[in-house]
Parts: structure tokens; sequence; C-alpha cells
């Protein structure tokens, strides 16, 4: 069945401005050339997303060229602003950016251990303030908040976890209450760095992988098909449970010790460093993944370092091999602060190992996005809902 005219202008409308979001500021030309449309059905489709506010003349192509067929066409950046939010358990980070991305501001503010539910939500929540008006931004239209913990699929709120601050959890209602009209969301911080790693890093040629989260906390983020996948209960992931041999014990189903958790998270990764003499370099923010980076830099074959490195890589596989026998995702990426530090050496290390345990072909690969990639993740997706709403029917 023939769309109707309303439906194509539409579906036309929304080609163009993915193309714009995509491509960057272009030429009549170029959306006739990249949509296949005519010339009257751009020029109509220019004129409709003019009038609504949508793009803008940002500019002239070419320093010769003159006249209409010159104007360059762009998203208009300052329609709508943006802010992302990476919550630790020791502090928040936040950016703000316009339509397309561009970040206009960002700070970050350290919250310790004892400073309560409530001072501590104040404090995350006035940054986010401060935050946007330094970016000149009058209102936030979306708000994304990457956070460690499950998210309930039913509700798309943290699930209560003994392991993790209160404050996490009242954040999302407080940004809200403040901001009342934001569209504020929240996802787990393993599963925004995959959707950043897909997007602009170690996966951009990837529609299927697995992110393995190597740092304080452990977890996996799946992509399957260009989706992210939760599961039933929001726990696709929750890898740090799977139950491995080489620990004290079994896991329960409050606590991840005894599983996989026990022999890559933070604690075991600084204890095996200690116990094979490898230190990590004075103020590391973090001591598992300073003495990753220590002996990444000082590995030489039959060293201490070199052996540090190859018995991490042992355990590290044993995860990697768990989830390429299930899922066969034909990729890893080792992301998190440990995987981070290990980078290519590490990955090399599993990678090699991989293809002596499991039948299933599979790439290992390191993040590329470093230490941003969950706040990236969390800019990344609240762009695409922003957009998706402003976009839809122009």
């Amino acid at each position: 069945m023939a769309a109707s005219p309303s439906t194509a202008r539409a579906l036309n409308d929304r080609l163009a401005l993915r193309l714009l979001q995509q491509e960057g500021p272009l030429t009549a030309g170029q959306l006739k050339q990249l949509t296949g449309l005519s010339r009257p059905s751009v020029a109509d489709l220019v004129e409709r997303l003019t009038a609504a506010g949508l793009i803008a003349v940002v500019g002239e192509a070419g320093e010769q060229r003159r006249g209409p067929n010159a104007k360059l066409y762009g998203i208009v950046a300052d329609r709508a602003h943006l802010a992302a939010l990476d919550v630790r358990t020791e502090g928040v980070t936040v950016v703000v950016s316009d339509l397309v991305g561009t970040v206009l501001a960002e700070a970050a503010v350290p919250i310790t251990g004892d400073a309560g539910t409530g001072p501590a939500v104040e404090q995350a929540v006035a940054l986010v303030e401060r935050t946007a008006k330094e970016a000149g931004a009058d209102r936030l239209h979306t708000v994304g908040i990457g956070a460690p913990g499950l998210i309930d699929p039913a509700s798309g709120e943290l699930r209560d976890s003994i392991s993790l601050p209160e404050w996490h959890r009242r954040l999302v209602a407080a940004l809200q209450e403040r901001l009342p009209e934001a569209r504020v969301s929240v996802e787990n911080e393993t599963n925004l760095a995959a959707l950043a790693e897909q997007r602009d890093g170690a996966a951009r040629d990837r529609d299927t992988f697995v992110l393995l989260w190597l740092g304080h906390g452990t977890g996996a983020a799946v992509i399957l098909d260009g989706t992210l996948r939760r599961g039933a209960s929001g726990g696709t992931g929750e890898i740090g449970f799977l139950p491995v041999p080489g620990t004290r014990g079994m896991p329960s189903a409050t606590d991840c010790e005894g599983g996989f958790h026990s022999l890559v998270g933070a604690p075991a990764v600084a204890e095996l460093a200690a116990r094979h003499g490898v230190a990590p370099p004075a103020g590391s923010a973090s001591e598992a993944a300073g003495a990753v980076r220590a002996a990444v830099a000082a590995a030489v074959q039959g060293s201490a370092h070199a052996r540090f490195l190859d018995t991490l890589a042992d355990r590290v596989t044993v995860g990697v091999a768990s989830v390429v026998a299930l899922l066969d995702p034909g990729c890893v990426v080792l992301g998190g602060e440990v995987g981070r530090a290990g980078g290519e050496t590490l990955a090399a290390r599993v990678r090699s190992r991989l293809a002596v345990v499991s039948p299933l072909p599979a790439e290992v690969r390191p993040s590329t996005l470093g230490g941003t990639a969950v706040l990236r993740g969390a800019l990344l997706t609240a762009r695409d809902r922003a957009q998706e709403e402003l976009f839809g029917t122009p």
C-alpha cells in the first residue's frame, strides 16, 4: 500500500534530518543526491524543516560559490540541551551538550561515603544545575544517567542493591522533581559503555559483540544484531555471579564473592599484583588498574610483571570463554579500568588463550574510549531520545 502524502513527507523529513545528523551540514543538492528525492521534494522538505525550527542555513559550500545552491543546511543545535551523568560510588561527572552532541560544559564532584543520602543527592543535582547554567542552557530537554546496578525493565529504575549507595536510587526522582520539563532516564553503566563502543569505539564494525567490564565491579553488556539485550529481569551480563573454578566458594543471590568477580574484580587483581611484587605507581586512583598499567609498561618475558599479566589473562579467559560458548558473539571488548589499563597487551594474552580453549572464533579487543565510555554512552542515548522526539513529527 502506498504511503499517504503526509506520511511520505514525514518519512522524507526524518530521512533528511538523520542525514544531517550523521553527515553534518549539507546543501540541497547533496540532500537530493543522498535521499534520491526530486529537487522540488527536497526544496519542500527544506522549507518545512526550516519553518519548524529544526534546520537553518549554517554557511556556504566552497569559498567561490554563491547563491541558493551553495547554502549549507544544518540541524539547529541549540534547539535542545542535554545532560549526561556518570554516577560512581565516589562521585558524579556531568556533561551538558547541544542537540548534535557538542559538549558545552563539563564538571565533577566527589561524594564521600559518609555524606548521607540527602546531602549526596543535593550535591549531584546542584552540580547538574550549575553545569547547565555554565553551558548557557535555560532548560534541559533530556538527561541520561549511567550508574552501576540493575535496571528494572518494567519501571526503568535502579533496583535495590545492598552494595550501592542509597543516593544512587534517589537521584533520578530528585532530578525529575527539580527539572520537571526534562526527560530523565537511567541505564546500567556497562550497557552505556557498550553502546558507546559500538557507535564510536572498539566495536564500530560489529553489530554483535560483548563488552566485558573489568574494574571495581564486574559485568558484561550484550549487543546482539545491533540491539542491547537486557534480559527478563534486566540482569543480562551479571557475569560477576558466574560460578567458576579457582575461588574459595560459591556466590549467593546477594553477594558475587566466590563467582567470576572473585577472580577479576579490582580487589582480586590488586591482591594478585601484590603476590607477584607488582606495585601501582604512587597516587594511582585505582590500585588494581595502576598495577596492571605498571606491569604492561615493564613486562619482559619471564619477569614478575609478565607472570602477573599471564595469570590475570588466565583468569579473564575463564569469563570470556564462558561468554563465547554461550553467545558466540564473535567479538569481546575488554573495558572497565582494569581492561583499559591492560590495553592490547592484556587483550592479546586473552586472545591467544581463548583460541586454545574455545572451538568458536572470537576477537578480543581493548576498549578505545578510555574512561569516557559511560559518559559518552549516556550522552549518545540522551541525544538519540531527544532527536527521536523532536524529529518525530516535524
